[in-house]
């Protein structure tokens, strides 16, 4: 199965319309960033499978039904966990483990958006990021310059971003991950020995603050596990609206 073209991707984008799930993956067909492969009409498809072409190994799918999923996912390659309906995940799961001789896990994953106005924090050392920055996020340790956008220019001319800043290096950020005409992904990322000192907090709420000035929600997403995430999410204001499920392939 061939992946969608550019026009294809922006029909399937309509389809999927603009929730707090649906934003990234709007985001990246829009852009172009991802392969999408399909089955069924593209106006009420029966399944669809968007594998962002940043991160390849995490593809996200649509659709409920499992036995679809699975022959959409024939035809990608280089994954290692699939996002999908919390309802058909156990489904999957056996399909998979039954096709492939692998086990899988299961691991859920929680989305949230801001319905009012983010609580704002300060910290001396966290302010918003500007295209005179460009040169500091591109010297910046992997983790902290993943940006969800074509490079770094278009992460800050087109979303927002704030960076803990430290000794001229950046050691903590929150930006804007994907941005959709109703909603906007905020993620956050700080080096191990910056943790535990709100950077995280102070940079999301600035960034979470730009985005509702520019007339979007802010959403959030994060594993079930990742306590940490999810405290921030509730500092700044977020309240949790949908759950997905990955289904993991085990290594053997």
């Amino acid at each position: 199965m061939k992946p969608l073209d550019h026009k294809g991707c922006l029909e399937l984008a309509d389809t999927l319309g603009d929730t707090p799930e649906t934003a990234i993956s709007v985001h990246l067909l829009k852009r172009g960033l991802c392969r999408a492969y399909v089955a069924g009409d593209l106006s009420h498809f029966d399944g669809a499978i968007l594998q962002n072409v940043l991160d390849p190994a995490e593809p996200t799918g649509f659709g409920s039904n499992p036995e679809i999923l699975w022959e959409l996912l024939k035809s990608v390659s280089d994954w290692a966990c699939v996002d999908v309906e919390t309802e058909c995940s156990l489904a999957l799961g056996k399909i998979i483990e039954s096709e492939t001789g692998l086990k899988v896990r299961y691991y859920g994953d929680i989305y949230y958006a801001l319905m009012k106005p983010a609580i704002i924090y300060q910290n001396d050392f966290v302010r918003q990021l500007t295209l005179d920055d460009l040169e500091l996020i591109e010297s910046a340790p992997d983790d902290l310059s993943k940006s969800g956008f074509e490079n770094y220019r278009c992460l800050l001319t087109e979303g927002f971003s704030a960076g803990a800043v430290i000794s001229g290096k950046l050691v903590g950020i929150a930006h804007t991950s994907a941005r959709s005409d109703l909603h906007a992904d905020i993620g956050t990322f700080v080096l191990e020995n910056y943790r535990n000192r709100g950077f995280s907090t102070v940079a999301a709420s600035i960034v979470a603050q730009r985005v509702q000035e520019s007339g979007q929600t802010p959403v959030w997403s994060t594993g079930e596990s990742n306590f940490a995430s999810q405290k921030v999410a509730h500092k700044v204001g977020f309240t949790e609206v949908a759950r997905r499920t990955y289904v993991i392939l085990e290594k053997n």
